[in-house]
């Protein structure tokens, strides 16, 4: 959905801050992301919080898919704008993890907010590298 070798994704790159474990990257929607006019489609929004909070995991090695996702919109998202995107691992558990994401606008302030429970795959699971 979101990787660079995907030519129809999202073309996110991700970086972990190994001194403060979070993971973030940074997306400009297009009009192709629009829902209502003006407005980046919340699904599009939802795939940018499951990717990070996705990649807080694999940065980590830790493969792991979605098993659950909460999101909390807070305001409209404009088309065009520079975002940011983040998260990061809350505690492993068992077979699952728990993360938490957000994105924010270029000022800082927050837009939506997520939370998800991770399945962790086998550690011999491939490198999801740079995901399609």
């Amino acid at each position: 959905m979101c990787g660079k070798r995907n030519p129809n994704g999202l073309q996110l790159t991700f970086e972990l801050d190994a001194a403060t474990g979070i993971t973030q990257s940074e997306f400009v929607s297009q009009m192709s992301h629009q829902g209502y006019d003006g407005m980046v489609h919340g699904g599009i929004l939802a795939s940018l919080m499951d990717e990070v909070m996705a990649h807080s995991l694999w940065q980590r090695g830790i493969p792991a898919v979605t098993a659950k996702m909460q999101l909390r919109y807070r305001d409209p998202v404009p088309v065009g704008e520079r975002l940011m995107i983040y998260g990061r691992l809350l505690q492993e558990r068992g077979k699952t993890a728990q993360t938490e994401g957000w994105l924010t606008a270029a000022d800082g302030t927050r837009l939506v907010e997520a939370t998800g429970t991770f399945f962790k795959l086998p550690q011999s699971s491939p490198d999801r590298g740079d995901s399609l």
